[in-house]
């Protein structure tokens, strides 16, 4: 007999599990059964300490519980708290002024900016442009919008990211639809850890200035990992370039709090635009919100409300950055452990700079993850290889398991 199915699949490709939170799930399984240091769980994109607990900062920690009910209570503006809003921007883009005009929109993490950025600023039917590698709910949310994912290689054969690439994609897509959303996640992608360089940004925007102006394209950087990147300021030393772009192609951030405040479970972030005019900036505003009242109508309040008020202290905000380096210095000096370790034993990577994962290039991703599952090694699986997350097991860890990925490749 046949299976009763009441939902409508629109064309998409549902699976009774998610993927991910799968794995993690058999982890933790085999924890209960042989013991945390049997198993080397390696798929949770949270900051955990050397003994498998979630970190949160205490200075966030302790503005939460300061917290009066108005300001966790009431409903929030559908656009967000106006203090939040301002805040956003100044988290987003840290020492940077832009010359132009930004607009901030509260958003469920960066995971709802996305989405409302798709949603407004390409058409049903349309391709959304990113990286092979990529998160892979950049997929899922394209399809629930009814548009699809075009990719083009990210790196070239001399490893380096490949400018060249997205432009002959870019110029693809748009002989074939008038709107383009082209996505780069960086610094610290996700999944390979990898920036782009000044350099790499000012051959993306030279060729991105060849776009012809009666066709519009929307440069989402998704920045989630930005603030675990290396030196703060540093790491945000692109965003003026972005400026050079001419007024057809509109750059836009998605920001997540959830990552860089630890607060992942608030859902807390922002779209945000660094528009070239007031009005552009405007309709940004406008119908970021008009998708949000549409969807979650607004967001939660707490999350918004913690990053104002950190924002309206100085020396709340100094303490809440310095106790972010010490939490990013251990997270890179697990990457580079991983990767020392990588060099030492003969394992490539996918180029790494830092953040919460590196990759590793493999054919048969679903086969060898199962073979090290066997062994109490959890990665993910992706369509071009392994992806292991630094951000959730030790630094002795991220040294044991290089040498075991290899052994189960050959």
């Amino acid at each position: 007999m046949a299976e009763f199915i009441m939902a409508a699949q629109n064309g998409r490709i549902i699976p009774k599990e998610d993927k991910i939170f799968g794995i993690s799930r058999r982890a933790n399984e085999m924890i209960e059964e042989k013991g945390e240091e049997a198993v080397v769980n390696a798929t949770i994109g949270t900051l955990l300490d050397d003994d498998g607990e979630l970190m949160v900062l205490s200075s966030v920690d302790d503005t939460f519980m300061g917290l009066e009910p108005e300001e966790y209570a009431g409903y929030a503006p559908i656009g967000g708290i106006p203090a939040f809003r301002k805040a956003a921007v100044r988290a987003a883009l840290g020492k940077y002024e832009p010359k132009g005009y930004t607009e901030a929109v509260a958003s469920p993490g960066g995971t709802g900016a996305i989405r409302n950025i798709i949603a407004n600023y390409s058409c049903p039917g349309d391709k959304v442009l990113t990286s092979d590698w990529h998160w892979s709910p950049y997929g899922t949310i394209a399809s629930e919008l009814g548009r699809s994912v075009e990719t083009y290689e990210m790196f070239n054969e001399d490893r380096q990211y490949n400018a060249e690439g997205l432009w002959e994609k870019t110029k693809q897509l748009l002989d074939a639809q008038d709107r383009l959303v082209i996505i780069i996640n960086t610094p610290a992608h996700n999944p390979t850890g990898y920036a782009l360089t000044n350099d790499d940004w000012k051959r993306v925007t030279d060729l991105l200035s060849n776009v012809p102006p009666e066709k519009r394209v929307t440069l989402l950087i998704d920045t989630a990992y930005i603030d675990f990147a290396g030196d703060e300021e540093q790491y945000r030393a692109f965003f003026p370039i972005l400026e050079t772009l001419p007024a057809n192609i509109l750059p836009t951030i998605a920001y997540s709090m959830s990552k860089t405040f630890t607060i992942y479970g608030m859902r807390c972030g922002a779209a945000i635009c660094l528009a070239p005019t007031q009005e552009i900036a405007e309709e940004f505003r406008r119908v970021c919100e008009f998708s949000s009242r549409g969807s979650w109508s607004n967001c939660a309040k707490a999350g918004q409300s913690i990053i104002a008020n950190i924002y309206a202290d100085e020396a709340l905000l100094a303490r809440v950055s310095a106790e972010r380096k010490d939490i990013r210095e251990m997270l890179l000096a697990r990457g580079r452990a991983f990767e020392e370790e990588a060099r030492r034993v003969g394992l490539t990577i996918v180029p790494f700079d830092a953040g919460f994962f590196v990759s590793i290039p493999c054919d048969d991703p679903d086969a060898i993850s199962a073979k090290l599952e066997k062994e109490g090694i959890f990665l993910v699986p992706l369509a071009k290889g392994l992806r292991v997350s630094v951000a959730s097991i030790s630094e002795e860890k991220c040294r044991r398991i290089p040498a075991k990925i290899l052994a189960a490749m050959q």
